[in-house]
């Protein structure tokens, strides 16, 4: 046997250091996994610690040290359960807001347009990636002729969507005076910690007090027609007040976590004295718990009427997997829209055990023939939430991700409406039975569903 293959004896040994490696990093971070995701990290440190070992100190670690949180609310008999259980998370309070959603991609660019063009003193923009093509020359050119015109423009990009920006433009933008920073880079970070947390929040702040959000980047695919391909289905909206300084709290907490500095004070706002009530939601490591993902857990056993939700990738954990199908046989519409086939064809694959189990409970899915991007949930009358959060483990318990909470009527109404047009024009989801080997490897997926 070569000297480089280790005994029996040897393997056992390296084998239990891994497992005890995890057990004690485990107990001192008080790091909190869901079941599959312990499981496959035990079965693997044991029977492959050389391997998994390193792969486990590089992207093992989900929660970073939670940001600085606001003083808890007195809750009372008026107050909304979100709202309640929010407070309870350290997360700052619902507030009045000016909000008009885009229906489409040509609106939501237009709004784009304007919102770059507003800044007076500040532009900050927060992307997963920006498109080597029109829509992302674009925004850059934009950014640059702020900077060059006074405006502090700041631009953070996660460093693994940033292989896509456009090197030229973003030199312009820094010979401007812009300044540009990468999320987590994949070489050359300023810190240690798991590589694998990707920044997926998407806003662009102008003055602290206008957000432009949702759930496209700056590419083409997600505005229009490409490559004789229709532009993906996707949603985004502009807010005005408090809750758009909310989000420029979060990118001053971002842009000092990417760079390695204390966080600065963000620009002061003036809120508006008029709108219906809306809440920002940041979730992620950076957050002591799984704001979302606690969110849509307690909506599913509340919700008395119906639930309606959009989103590209459909992984959810066991938790949030059962809850939404409980709320199902109990009685509730639950209706999930979902693409035919998205742009991830592995999650295509492994979303298929979990809307078996909640068609046979009764919900409804809808496969849409088009590129679904959306990301949205209708609580009966009461909520709407519209972001960046997908519905998979990895968008609800790794990436850092944000969403605005609805808490008025109009708002609400729009996004109900949005999705039952959408829904129209799907197909439904017919169960099928699986056979021993796709069930056996949709098992062996979903122990790694987590990093999909």
């Amino acid at each position: 046997m070569p000297a480089w293959v280790p005994s029996v004896s040897q393997h056992f040994m390296w084998s239990a250091i891994a497992v005890l490696a995890y057990v004690v990093s485990s107990r001192v971070r008080r790091e909190r996994r869901v079941p599959t995701a312990a499981i496959a990290w035990v079965m693997g440190l044991a029977l492959l610690p050389y391997v998994m070992l390193p792969l486990y100190l590089l992207f093992g670690w989900r929660k970073q040290k939670a940001t600085a949180h606001p003083p808890r609310l007195q809750a009372n008999e008026q107050t909304h359960w979100a709202t309640a259980l929010l407070d309870s998370f350290g997360l700052l309070p619902p507030a009045p807001a000016q909000v008009r959603f885009h229906a489409d991609g040509a609106e939501s660019l237009e709004a784009l347009r304007q919102q770059l063009a507003s800044a007076r003193q500040q532009l900050d923009v927060s992307m997963f990636l920006i498109g080597n093509d029109a829509v992302g020359h674009e925004a850059l050119e934009h950014l640059t002729r702020q900077a060059r015109n006074g405006i502090q423009v700041r631009l953070l990009l996660d460093g693994y969507g940033a292989w896509t920006a456009p090197r030229r433009q973003l030199r312009a933008l820094k010979a401007a005076g812009g300044t540009v920073a990468l999320f987590s880079p994949l070489f050359g970070r300023r810190s240690l910690g798991a590589r694998n947390l990707r920044n997926h929040r998407k806003l662009v702040i102008a003055d602290g007090a206008r957000l432009w959000a949702g759930g496209r980047n700056l590419a083409v695919e997600y505005f229009a027609e490409h490559a004789g391909a229709p532009p993906w289905i996707d949603l985004t909206f502009d807010v005005k007040g408090a809750v758009a300084a909310a989000a420029a709290l979060q990118f001053e907490a971002d842009w000092a976590a990417a760079r390695g500095e204390p966080p600065q004070p963000a620009i002061a706002a003036a809120g508006v004295d008029c709108g219906d009530f809306a809440q920002f939601l940041p979730s992620g490591p950076d957050q002591t718990e799984d704001t979302a993902e606690a969110l849509l857990i307690d909506a599913c056993y509340r919700v008395q009427r119906r639930l309606l939700a959009v989103t590209p990738y459909f992984i959810p954990d066991d938790a949030l997997r059962m809850a939404l199908r409980l709320a199902a046989r109990r009685g509730a519409r639950i209706t999930l829209l979902i693409p035919a086939v998205s742009n991830h064809r592995l999650a295509d694959f492994v979303r298929s055990r979990a809307l078996r189990e909640l068609t046979d409970a009764g919900a409804e899915i809808r496969l849409i023939p088009q590129m679904v991007h959306a990301k949205a949930v209708v609580i009966d009358d009461t909520l709407g939430l519209c972001g960046s959060i997908n519905l998979d483990r990895r968008s609800l318990l790794l990436n850092y991700e944000s969403a605005v909470l609805f808490y008025g009527a109009a708002e609400i109404t729009w996004l109900a409406r949005w999705i039952e047009a959408l829904a129209i024009g799907g197909t439904p989801f017919v169960a099928q039975r699986p056979g021993l080997l796709r069930d056996v490897i949709e098992g062996l997926l979903l122990t790694i569903a987590f990093q999909l």
